[in-house]
């Protein structure tokens, strides 16, 4: 897969003193699990995303990365307020997301936007192309009748697309053309941050190269800052600026790209990197993997103290016991593991 190279690493602002666009405190989603057909009473709940703590800087794209079911998508939602989470704050240019809500939440949508994971089930089959891309237009009442219809042929061309493609249905479409679909309808509104919820993993290797290199040209040209929530640790490598590695609903490690890939400080985010395919034979026969034993655990009851003690090979009686602080270990690098490095 080729992608086009990545510019200088953002700088946060622990190098200036710029406020950051999105700042995310004690994030906390729990579902709760119900008992009873008539009168229900909750018997426990899914600890989904159990307080995380990370910020993003106007420009820059942080990529989100952990195993399945770990919490990444639900921290995405929870940070647009499409699930409403259970505590914590979400600073969004300096307001708080969680105490809004009807006509002020909505009016804050149109700066935040969603990428979603399926392209085939993002897309509403009963909508033309048009009316699809168009309707966030209409949403937030920036055009209407033919000047919505030029921003629609606009838009298509800006993701590479036929405009004149405006009265076909998401069925005449490829799964690579349906996702720039959902890039082009997120792009509408103009907003200032994008959710990129695994936009390139039901796509096939050969087309993820060029969304990832139409997620970028289109960075670059609107200025946008994205959350990039992946699975595939080489395709975060080369679109982020800073890496945030996710377990069992917690941010276990957050560094520049560079530094996380160099010099990974948690035991799980070493395992995961040990996974990553290297494209040279004789550095990959002297690579040594690391096979992490047993399953994760049941966000519904995790472990106590260090969510990951149950599978690390550093662990010892402290891990059970005490929950490690996510904290600075080198600059711009956090962690949370009483023996880093």
């Amino acid at each position: 897969m080729t992608v086009t190279a990545r510019g200088p690493v953002a700088q946060g602002s622990t190098a200036s003193h710029a406020p950051h666009l999105l700042e995310v405190t004690g994030l906390t989603m729990h579902f709760p699990i119900t008992q009873g057909l008539v009168f229900q009473r909750q018997v426990g709940a899914v600890r989904a995303v159990d307080g995380v703590d990370f910020f993003v800087d106007k420009g820059e794209t942080v990529g989100l990365v952990g195993e399945s079911g770990c919490g990444k998508s639900t921290t995405g939602r929870a940070i647009l307020q499409l699930y409403k989470p259970t505590k914590g704050a979400v600073l969004f240019d300096g307001t708080d997301l969680t105490k809004l809500g009807g006509e002020a939440m909505r009016k804050q949508r149109r700066r935040m936007q969603m990428i979603f994971q399926d392209p085939y089930a993002s897309l509403n089959p009963r909508m033309t192309v048009g009316n699809i891309i168009g309707e966030p237009l209409e949403v937030h009442e920036l055009a209407k009748g033919q000047a919505k219809l030029n921003r629609v042929q606009e838009l298509l061309r800006v993701v590479g697309l036929n405009p004149y493609f405006t009265n076909r249905y998401p069925h005449e479409f490829s799964g690579g053309q349906r996702q720039r679909i959902g890039i082009a309808r997120s792009l509408a509104v103009e907003p200032d941050f994008i959710v990129c919820d695994e936009p390139i993993s039901a796509l096939d290797v050969s087309i993820q190269a060029q969304v990832i290199n139409l997620l970028e040209e289109l960075q670059s040209k609107f200025n946008l800052t994205y959350l990039f929530i992946a699975h595939d640790l080489s395709v975060v490598r080369h679109i982020s600026d800073r890496v945030a590695v996710m377990y069992l609903g917690k941010i276990v490690e957050l560094a520049d790209r560079d530094e996380l890939y160099k010099r990974p400080l948690h035991p799980y985010s070493q395992a995961l990197l040990s996974a990553v395919p290297i494209p040279d034979p004789a550095v990959e026969t002297k690579r040594q993997r690391i096979i992490l034993t047993g399953d994760v655990p049941s966000p519904v009851n995790p472990p106590s103290g260090c969510h990951f003690h149950t599978r690390c090979w550093k662990a010892q009686a402290v891990c059970s016991e005490v929950d490690p602080e996510f904290k600075v270990h080198a600059p711009r690098h956090w962690a949370a593991c009483h023996f880093p490095g």
